[in-house]
């Protein structure tokens, strides 16, 4: 397993027989008087400077211990994100240890401490020959409130969500193709209440999906279309999960210079992130229908490969005129958008790696959400209160007429033209959501675009719990917009 086990325990943290424990303290100015059972601990903190602020970590000597033990501050007034940082923190640090025992010396919820131990916890198995120190398999976290049995799922449930999409968009492209991605997907949710169908490239031929076979023509290892049903017979709800899965992505014939060629294996964050959590919500048994829809393809250059200037034509009909074969993640959603609105659901969210556009607006630690304004407020507050950055941008009306080309229904790129280009994306991918009903003036399903194109990874210093790597961003606030919108 790639992230910790994470259990509950009453024991005295002393007696855990753990190979490690780890002390969860808040900002002080070191007046207070020591902890209960920690005679010292103060001292031994003063020794070394340690405040107790937030991120700050350190092994320290705890007179009369002779377990290792290490504190990791949680700022002045942790609140459970705060807990949750600070638990993941030491986690990451805390390395060559099997077992570690978690206390907080502060108030502080099960939850947040769990969820924050298992997914600093995680490890990807790598391929160096010489094994570093590995993290903890196992955690105790130690309270005096048995959590929940819900509560312990659900923290296993996220995490193991986090830890899928990590685990597929680290794993090289060379064993991830298309083909490879759809059989891992069907793997994921085995002797899950789930139900899945591939469509090879002649399925897709057949349906007429243009967007996913015209990316995918170059390459050697064809398309597939995933898509995935959770249906529980108490579901009041449905929500449609569109995720873009380019296994690789070279830019096709508008080849990427050489430098932005590497980490493409990433471009299929988006599909890895809407299988894992539809996922979670089976292992949660959430009473929501979720429907996933993965688009995956190679966009390779080659002398079969879709070439600028050749137009086509998407599952609903729509002509598209292909400027730009680099912006080819709005012309696979647009096909699993259709797809999606077919099933006419409740709401809709796209999650895509898809423009770089919105590293420039936002930078690493915001998604781009974009979409209806009341399904873009009920995203925004479940990603609130699981403490994950976002921000809304428009789609402005004035825009819509740079869609359009002189010889197709619509273009997928404004060469020479970098302005607003998150935005004219977002643009792109409307036109492709369905009508709530088949009245000419019916709205548009309520629908959402998250761009993880600057938030999916992590290529500056660990942060929290977050390392170096793939983030998992997006994961929690979507299984958090399941969750509280199947409790309405």
């Amino acid at each position: 397993m790639p992230f910790p086990s994470v259990t509950y325990s009453d024991v005295p943290v002393l007696d855990s027989g753990a190979d490690a424990i780890l002390l969860v303290v808040a900002k002080s100015d070191g007046s207070e008087p020591d902890p209960a059972g920690w005679d010292g601990l103060k001292a031994s903190l003063a020794a070394v400077g340690f405040s107790g602020g937030a991120g700050s970590f350190q092994r320290v000597h705890v007179p009369g211990v002779t377990l290792p033990v290490a504190v990791v501050g949680a700022g002045a007034t942790p609140d459970a994100a705060a807990l949750r940082d600070a638990v993941g923190t030491g986690l990451r640090q805390l390395t060559g240890f099997e077992h570690v025992a978690v206390q907080p010396l502060v108030d502080a919820a099960w939850a947040p401490l769990a969820e924050g131990a298992a997914l600093g916890g995680y490890r990807f198995a790598g391929y160096k020959s010489e094994t570093p120190k590995a993290r903890a398999s196992r955690v105790s976290v130690h309270g005096t409130t048995p959590p929940p049995d819900a509560e312990q799922t659900a923290v296993a449930a996220v995490a193991g969500a986090v830890a899928l999409v990590k685990d597929l968009v680290t794993t090289p492209a060379e064993w991830l193709g298309p083909a490879d991605f759809a059989d891992a997907a069907v793997a994921a949710v085995d002797g899950l209440p789930v139900t899945v169908t591939v469509l090879d490239e002649h399925a897709l031929t057949d349906g007429g999906y243009g967007g996913i076979l015209g990316v995918g023509q170059g390459s050697d290892r064809p398309p597939r279309l995933v898509h995935l049903e959770y249906s529980p017979a108490d579901a009041d709800r449905h929500v449609a999960l569109v995720g873009k899965g380019i296994t690789f992505d070279t830019g096709g014939l508008s080849l990427k210079p050489a430098a932005s060629m590497v980490g493409m294996k990433y471009d299929m964050c988006g599909a890895a992130t809407v299988l894992a959590v539809l996922r979670a919500a089976a292992e949660m048994a959430l009473p929501v229908r979720v429907s996933a829809w993965l688009c995956i393809a190679d966009n390779m250059p080659s002398g079969r490969a879709t070439r600028p200037g050749d137009v086509l034509r998407m599952l609903d009909g729509t002509t598209v005129e292909v400027l730009n074969t680099d912006a080819e993640g709005r012309l696979v959603l647009a096909d699993g958008l259709v797809a999606a609105s077919r099933e006419n659901p409740d709401l809709i969210v796209d999650v895509a790696t898809l423009t770089g556009a919105i590293t420039v607006a936002l930078g690493n630690r915001h998604t781009g959400v974009m979409g209806d304004d009341e399904a873009v407020a009920e995203y925004l507050a479940a990603a609130g209160r699981v403490a994950e950055l976002a921000w809304q941008l428009p789609l402005p009306a004035h825009m819509v007429d740079e869609l359009d080309s002189p010889i197709a229904d619509l273009q997928n790129a404004k060469i020479g033209d970098p302005a607003g280009g998150s935005l004219f994306a977002g643009l792109f991918l409307r036109h492709f959501v369905g009508r709530v009903s088949e009245d000419a003036d019916a709205p548009r399903i309520p629908w959402v675009h998250l761009d993880i194109a600057g938030v999916g990874m992590n290529k500056s210093a660990p942060h929290g719990f977050t390392d170096k790597g793939v983030t998992g961003a997006t994961v929690r606030s979507l299984v958090e917009l399941l969750s509280a919108g199947s409790a309405r």
